[in-house]
């Protein structure tokens, strides 16, 4: 198999089918994290398709001080940001759990368990979305894609200390959101 050094110098030379392998290979990583960073399966894909455009344009100004994945998801992350910020906030539970479809079913949890499941991801979904952009892009980036430190301040171009310390702000918000959350929800 190609690395990405290799589909990328391919996919310069005029080769649609190396940056279509490129395209494979980080497509559904990437989609899965958008879905958490903006709440909503369509913006999600919405701003995955447009974060490929601009990468296929912008392939040649690509410096490979980073991986390739590193620089797509900054990209990406850039527009969901963009987005956000036109967009008009509205959260609630159930719009949350609509948006974002169902947990897998797991056969061996008895219904009550998954019901339980899914309200409890929907709930976690209200309080990202609560969030602000940047918090909200750390703690995907670190608890739900499970990135490095490192791979995070690379991503959003930001000292490794202050990612430590806006993560733990993010980490204390999001509780904070969800006792609202699911205040909410018992009331």
């Amino acid at each position: 198999m190609k690395d990405d050094a290799q589909l990328i110098d391919e996919a310069l030379a005029g080769d649609g089918a190396a940056f279509g392998q490129l395209v494979t290979r980080y497509q559904d990583r990437l989609y899965n994290s958008l879905v958490h960073v903006v709440g909503s399966t369509d913006t999600a894909y919405d701003v995955l398709q447009d974060a490929l455009v601009q990468a296929f344009v912008k392939l040649s100004s690509f410096q490979r001080a980073s991986g390739f994945y590193t620089w797509l998801y900054r990209i990406a992350f850039n527009l969901a940001a963009t987005r956000r910020r036109r967009q008009k906030p509205t959260v609630s539970v159930d719009e949350a759990r609509e948006s974002l479809g169902h947990e897998p079913v797991d056969r061996a949890a008895a219904p009550g368990d998954r019901l339980e499941r899914q309200e409890r991801t929907a709930q976690v979904q209200a309080g990202l979305a609560r969030l602000s952009d940047e918090h909200r892009a750390i703690l995907v980036l670190r608890e739900i894609d499970e990135q490095s430190y490192e791979e995070i301040a690379e991503i959003l171009d930001l000292p490794v200390g202050t990612i430590r310390s806006r993560l733990h702000r993010a980490r204390l918000q999001l509780r904070e959101q969800l006792k609202e959350v699911m205040h909410e929800d018992v009331t």
